[in-house]
């Protein structure tokens, strides 16, 4: 067996954990780059070495050809693996990695021309007959602005360069066409390095649905089967699953068929992927090729047990495939849910900022790829995803009960994460009956939301309440949290003086008063609603506590989100708690009077960023719904929206400024009275 003497990983976070889990089964040391905006990650901790390449800028870091492969000479590698974004499908890293005498984990450089530009890639399956629809490429607005013209509406906008669903967005109507190319362009730019626009029809809710394939240096090629990738929204995947619930055998047998013709057809030498459209009548349609490891690979890992991390390192080091296509079997079913940084309930807004639990969920068939092990700082610079969670089971049935139940026992406190939102999507009728499509989010998302909503209005808020005065009631010290039980404890706050305690409870957006009759360490007794609870605590360490309530057992994970205010998570569910019978002191007191006062004239930004784009300036007239700033928050473009009908006072912000959350971004004029 050929092996590498040292393999650098040119990326970060959840996929550079990944590969040097691969390269370590194999015995090859590593070698992790990191940005001073990532000097805490856990990605630079696992590797055996760690090179600092520059800030936080990306073109300064992890965009940087001539540093990484730099780096790579100096610290002994003889290979690099891109993983998946940045440069992973970049062929000019491809040649610079080759010209300084290291092997590409990948496949070659004109493979990845060819495949990794979408207008390349399409001419060449149209000349091997392979279904596609149809479409138009430009290097300029005026271009793309003529070509559109031959193309029926809806059309789809993309960076030709692009991947995993950025620089992408539809158009319906003409008049949005300018503005539409003028945003995906900056965005291709901004993420690839590459301004190309690509413009094709848009199949309407159209299933997504991927082969993986495999390929050496010998003219071996195999498929490992399809995945579904039909959830997505703003085209990012955030469900994947395999096999494909909509296939059908004779489907499977083609569509395997015609991914590894392309593979062949191509002299295809790594991991890559063939994305399908498939429509209502099961016709499929070329997108694109993926000339590298797929976020989603883990699900195919599932199913075959096969390590495709591993395969690349050898097949890129001049082994041959270590199976073939009779080798490989789907075993059961496996689903994929990523867990992004973003607030549904406010428009999946980016929510970067400082975790105050972390838990994963553990079991023999559950799998977590995360860029974390504990709280940490997720910061705004980089894509939102914290991680993903990955389970088998039998059949489709039983791996979404898997899912569902494992996505319960994910436990992030301190920012908001899209954990609800998954478990309102694989809970709706439509994904359990198999009827949607890569529409259906933007369809159906409202829907999701309020079951979210309802599902947590009728859930028992008697567990998260009582979980609250058991964890402060008594100095109870958590092991993992020392300073808790200064912090919480009730008594150290009220006293001790009273024999029946009434404390006002706000459970999210309602009071609940609660009465303590009587309380001796580690039992209590609380009234709520004239009914009486008694509660026993059995533990309370990492943050997670176990109690009793009338001698049924629970448990809950607790930490401290904010001043004052408790983050209980129970079945699924997450509740903010706080006491009202304390008075914040002077400083917040301040703040918040002060937020009250100028928040009509004030347009403040929601989240960390970077600001990209500027619509007004001082004097200007806006009207209540405009676009007046878009900020830049974890690879996606906000728009910051005006609230009301206002006249430009002053703009404190400019193009590139970097801006934390709450820094005031625009002032309005007074409004008249």
């Amino acid at each position: 067996m050929k092996l590498f003497n040292k393999i650098l990983i040119a990326n970060r976070g959840e996929i550079a954990i990944r590969i040097n889990r691969a390269a370590k089964s194999l015995g090859i040391p590593t070698v992790a780059i990191f940005s001073e905006a990532d000097a805490a990650s856990l990605h630079k901790t696992v590797a055996d070495e760690a090179r600092c390449i520059g800030k936080e800028a990306l073109s300064e870091t992890y965009l940087n050809i001539e540093k990484i492969v730099h780096t790579a000479k100096q610290s002994g590698c003889d290979a690099i693996h891109p993983g998946y974004g940045f440069l992973a499908e970049n062929s000019k890293f491809v040649e610079a990695t080759q010209q300084a005498g290291l092997a590409f984990i990948g496949p070659s450089a004109n493979v990845m021309a060819l495949m990794g530009n979408k207008i390349k890639a399409r001419e060449f399956i149209k000349s091997i007959n392979i279904p596609l629809v149809g479409g138009a490429v430009g290097k300029t607005n005026d271009s793309l602005l003529k070509a559109a013209q031959r193309i029926p509406f809806p059309l789809l906008l993309k960076a030709a360069g692009g991947g995993g669903g950025k620089g992408m967005r539809v158009v319906r109507e003409d008049g949005e066409l300018k503005s539409a190319l003028e945003t995906t362009r900056r965005e291709a730019l901004s993420y690839f390095g590459d301004g190309t626009i690509y413009i094709e029809q848009y199949l309407e809710d159209p299933r997504h649905i991927e082969i993986q394939v495999m390929g050496d240096h010998y003219g071996n090629v195999v498929h490992l089967f399809e995945r579904e990738c039909s959830i997505q929204r703003r085209y990012q995947k955030i469900i994947e699953e395999s096999p494909s619930p909509t296939l059908t055998p004779e489907l499977r047998q083609e569509m395997g068929s015609a991914a590894v013709r392309i593979g062949k057809e191509i002299g295809y030498n790594n991991a890559g992927t063939i994305e399908f459209l498939v429509d209502q009548n099961l016709n499929f349609y070329f997108l694109e090729m993926n000339t590298r490891i797929q976020v989603e690979h883990p699900v195919t890992e599932m199913i075959t047990g096969l390590d495709l991390v591993r395969e690349q390192i050898l097949v890129s080091a001049g082994n041959p495939l270590s199976f073939s296509q009779d080798d490989i079997r789907q075993n059961g079913h496996a689903i994929e849910a990523r867990i992004y940084a973003e607030d549904p309930a406010h428009g999946f807004l980016p929510s970067p900022g400082i975790m105050t639990c972390y838990a994963e969920p553990v079991g023999d068939t559950i799998r977590v790829d995360s860029s974390t092990d504990k709280s940490t700082e997720i910061k705004s610079f980089f894509d939102p995803m914290v991680g993903k969670l990955i389970v088998h089971g039998n059949d489709r049935k039983k791996a979404t009960q898997k899912l569902d139940e494992a996505l319960g026992n994910y436990i992030i406190h301190g920012i908001k994460t899209n954990i609800p939102y998954l478990l309102g999507l694989i809970r709706n009728k439509d994904f359990k009956a198999n009827r949607i499509s890569t529409t259906w989010c933007d369809h159906n998302t409202h829907v999701v939301l309020k079951q979210i909503s309802d599902a947590k209005q009728q859930a028992d808020n008697i567990i998260p309440l009582l979980s609250f005065i058991a964890s402060t009631l008594f100095p109870v010290r958590d092991i993992a949290f020392p300073s808790r039980s200064t912090n919480l404890n009730i008594w150290d706050h009220i006293g001790y003086w009273r024999t029946r305690m009434r404390i006002p409870v706000q459970l999210d957006d309602k009071e609940i008063p609660v009465t303590i009759l009587k309380s001796n360490y580690p039992h209590f007794v609380a009234e709520i609603g004239k009914k009486k609870h008694e509660v026993t605590i059995d533990s309370f360490s990492g943050g997670v506590l176990t109690f009793s309530i009338n001698n049924q057992e629970y448990k809950t994970w607790i930490s401290p989100c904010g001043k004052l205010k408790t983050c209980i998570s129970f079945s699924g569910h997450q509740f903010e708690i706080a006491r009202n019978d304390q008075l914040p002191d002077e400083v917040e007191y301040h703040l918040s009077e002060g937020a009250e006062m100028t928040d009509t004239n004030v347009l403040t930004s929601p989240m960390p960023g970077k600001v990209i784009k500027i619509n007004a300036k001082k004097g200007v007239e806006i009207k209540k719904g405009n676009v007046v700033l878009v900020i830049e928050a974890m690879k996606m473009e906000n728009n910051i929206i005006a609230h009301r009908d206002a006249r430009i006072n002053k703009i404190p912000v400019s193009v590139g400024q970097m801006v934390e959350a709450g820094v005031p971004l625009v002032y309005f004029e007074q409004e008249s009275k």
